[in-house]
């Protein structure tokens, strides 16, 4: 990582429970903090490029998530309150108030549901954010595997055995051959209790009738500037629910990254940076 961002550590109490947080840090002014997605990611997958761009202007923070990168990874359920309550903790703890919160994918959700449950925000970067829509077209079979736990299991046992497995599962999330050094970044923060906790999330949000979380229809209630950035090719999440949400949310700025997939602060990071900076 870039010279002035520094890894530290701090202990929280989630749900009862003690977990040791690693989080990467620096730059001076207002806070911005930092939310990556699940299962194959972490601060130094998602944020890599981001943290530095932003430092100059922003006192920037990124965070593993419990089950993520360098942070604890307890044998538990995972799910997005979980996930919820691990932020509230953390800003609480470093005494962090009122900073612009950025979330990829279900880093997305959490960012939104803080905001919406009456976290003191700045402002929302929300990236190819889950939590923006009721379904996707794949979420049918993948309840249905993830229900039966064997399927499960077989399905998940080899994402982060090599590192040619994680280039195929990176090569179904974009439309290009992922950088060896996302594919070095990913395989130093995944492990086998890293894939545990996304199957228990996964468990957690896709039901047979959907996802369980969908803020779609609390949109109208952001009272806060929120800057919408999603990849116009992404295989995961569909551009329409950003698009949808630009469309409700009152203080929205809605970018559409062309030849991007689910993860535009890797597939293009200078055009990423350039629009948060100029957002933030």
């Amino acid at each position: 990582m870039t010279t002035g961002i520094s890894s530290e550590r701090v202990k929280l109490s989630v749900d009862g429970e003690d977990v040791d947080i690693h989080y990467r840090t620096g730059g001076e002014g207002p806070p911005m903090v930092f939310l990556h997605g699940i299962g194959l990611d972490a601060a130094t997958v998602s944020w890599r490029h981001a943290l530095p761009a932003l430092a100059p202007e922003r006192t920037v923070y990124a965070l593993d998530l419990p089950g993520h990168g360098d942070s604890d990874k307890p044998d538990r359920t995972y799910t997005t309150d979980y996930y919820l309550e691990t932020l509230s903790e953390f800003l609480d703890a470093l005494a962090i108030e009122e900073p612009a919160l950025a979330g990829l994918s279900m880093g997305g959700a959490v960012a939104l549901g803080h905001a919406l449950d009456g976290g003191p925000v700045e402002r929302l970067v929300l990236v190819d954010s889950y939590g923006l829509g009721a379904d996707a077209y794949w979420r049918t079979a993948a309840s249905s595997v993830l229900q039966t736990p064997i399927l499960g299991n077989m399905l998940w046992q080899g994402v982060g055995s090599s590192q040619s497995a994680i280039r195929n599962s990176l090569r179904s999330m974009g439309p290009g051959e992922p950088p060896q050094q996302l594919v070095e970044d990913v395989d130093s923060a995944v492990d086998r209790q890293t894939v545990r906790a996304m199957r228990r999330w996964q468990r957690s949000e896709f039901r047979w009738s959907g996802f369980r979380t969908d803020y779609s229809d609390r949109l109208a209630e952001l009272d806060v500037p929120t800057m919408l950035i999603h990849g116009a090719v992404d295989p995961l999440l569909p551009r329409r629910w950003s698009e949808q949400a630009a469309g409700t949310v009152t203080d929205s700025t809605l970018k559409i990254f062309e030849n991007c997939g689910h993860c535009p602060p890797r597939e293009h990071p200078d055009r990423f940076n350039r629009a948060v900076r100029a957002f933030c």
